[in-house]
C-alpha cells in the first residue's frame, strides 16, 4: 500500500489513491536551534539564560486508511468496506507527523568548592505534535474532514519545570574548619548532605466520549464544553472531582464534540529526595555508608483524572504515578559502597 498524505497533495487526493504501489517512504528528519548567553559569577557561580528550539518533520505514524470518512456513516464510510467489505482497522505507516518545541530555559551552577556543590534550572516551554509518540503511533483522528484536529499540546507538555541539587560536605574533620582531629573529627568527621527537589506542571489529556451517536468508525468523539472557563477543583479519590464536570455535555446528535485533544491538564508534581552519607578512609581506600530517602515528604504524584465523560469516575483521581514516573511512595534505602 502506497505512503500517503505527502505535503504536495490534498489529504482526500490521499485517501482517494490509497491503493497505489511502489511509493517512497517518506522520511523524517530534526532541526534544532538554539542561543544561550554565559555569565560565570563570584563563587564559582555560572549562570546561563537561553532560547531553545526543535521541529520534527514527517514523524512516523501509523493512519487508519479504513477509517470511516463520513459522520453517521458507521462501516460504510470505511473506503475499503465499499471495495472488499473490510471493516478491520488497516494500518498504513509513513513520515507525516510534525511536532515542535519551545523553551526558555535558564541555570545556575556552583562547581564543587570548600565542600557544597550548587545545580539548578528552570525551564518554561511549550511542545505541539499531532499524536502520542509509542511503538504504535496513532492518531485520534483518521477520516480527512477533522484530520487538522490532531494537531495540538503534547502529552509529555511540561510548561514549568524547577529542578535544584546540592552536596555539602559538613565542615568537620581532618582537613576541615572544625572538629579537625581526636574524638570530635572521629565522630563529627566525614558527613555529607545531599538533595534533589524538584517541582513541575501536570501533562495535558484528552476527554473522550462515547461514539454511538457520531457512528464514524476509526474517529475518537470528544464532549462538549458548555462552561467558557473550567474551574480546577482540586479533589482527589473521594473527595470528589479534580475539575468542574458540569462544564461538559456529551454529544447526543451526528457531529463531533468540540473540545480538542490534550485540552485538559492534570496535578503537578513535587518532590524532595535527601541522601545522608559517612566516609571513612582505610589507608588508600574509603567505605561510605549511606542513607537514602526517596520522596522524603511522602507528597503524593497523583496521575490525571479520568477523561471519559461516558465514565461514572469521570474527572475523578483515582491512582498515583507510576514508580517509574516518579509516583512512588517515600523509600528508604541503606547502602555501603567501598572505593579502593
Amino acid at each position: 500500500m502506497r505512503a500517503c498524505c505527502r505535503a504536495s497533495e490534498s489529504l482526500q487526493d490521499c485517501f482517494a489513491a490509497l491503493f497505489a504501489a511502489n511509493r517512497e517512504l517518506h522520511r523524517g528528519y530534526i532541526q534544532s536551534w538554539n542561543f544561550i548567553v554565559e555569565r560565570k559569577l563570584p563563587e564559582e557561580v555560572v549562570v546561563s539564560v537561553g532560547y531553545v528550539g526543535t521541529a520534527s518533520v514527517n514523524g512516523f505514524a501509523f493512519l487508519d486508511v479504513n477509517a470511516s470518512q463520513v459522520p453517521g456513516s458507521g462501516n460504510g464510510g470505511r473506503p475499503l468496506f465499499a471495495k472488499f467489505g473490510r471493516t478491520a482497522t488497516t494500518r498504513e505507516w509513513d513520515g507525516r507527523t510534525h511536532s515542535i518545541y519551545h523553551a526558555l530555559q535558564a541555570t545556575l551552577n556552583r562547581r564543587f568548592r570548600d565542600g557544597l556543590l550548587l545545580k539548578g534550572a528552570y525551564t518554561w516551554s511549550k511542545a505541539i505534535d499531532e499524536a502520542t509518540y509509542g511503538d504504535w503511533t496513532e492518531f485520534l483522528w483518521n477520516a480527512a474532514i477533522v484530520y487538522d484536529r490532531n494537531r495540538a499540546l503534547a502529552s509529555h507538555d511540561i510548561p514549568h519545570n524547577l529542578q535544584l541539587a546540592a552536596v555539602y560536605e559538613l565542615p568537620f574533620g581532618k582537613e576541615k574548619k572544625w572538629a579537625t582531629e581526636g574524638l570530635s573529627s572521629a565522630i563529627f568527621g566525614g558527613w555529607q548532605v545531599n538533595g534533589v527537589f524538584a517541582a513541575y506542571a501536570g501533562r495535558p489529556f484528552t476527554l473522550t466520549a462515547s461514539g454511538s451517536s457520531l457512528n464514524m468508525p476509526g474517529n475518537q468523539q470528544t464532549p462538549d464544553q458548555i462552561k467558557q472557563n473550567v474551574e480546577i477543583l482540586g479533589n482527589v479519590g473521594s473527595d470528589g472531582t479534580y475539575f468542574d464536570t458540569t462544564a461538559f455535555a456529551r454529544v447526543t446528535e451526528v457531529r463531533f464534540g468540540d473540545v480538542g485533544r490534550n485540552s485538559m491538564r492534570g496535578p503537578g508534581v513535587i518532590n524532595l529526595d535527601l541522601g545522608l552519607f559517612r566516609s571513612f578512609k582505610i589507608r588508600t581506600s574509603e567505605l561510605q555508608f549511606r542513607l537514602e530517602a526517596f520522596n522524603a515528604t511522602n507528597t503524593p504524584h497523583f496521575a490525571n483524572p479520568n477523561g471519559n465523560v461516558n465514565s461514572a469516575n469521570f474527572g475523578r483521581i483515582l491512582a498515583t504515578q507510576s514508580a517509574d514516573a516518579m509516583g512512588r511512595s517515600r523509600q528508604f534505602r541503606v547502602g555501603v559502597r567501598m572505593q579502593f
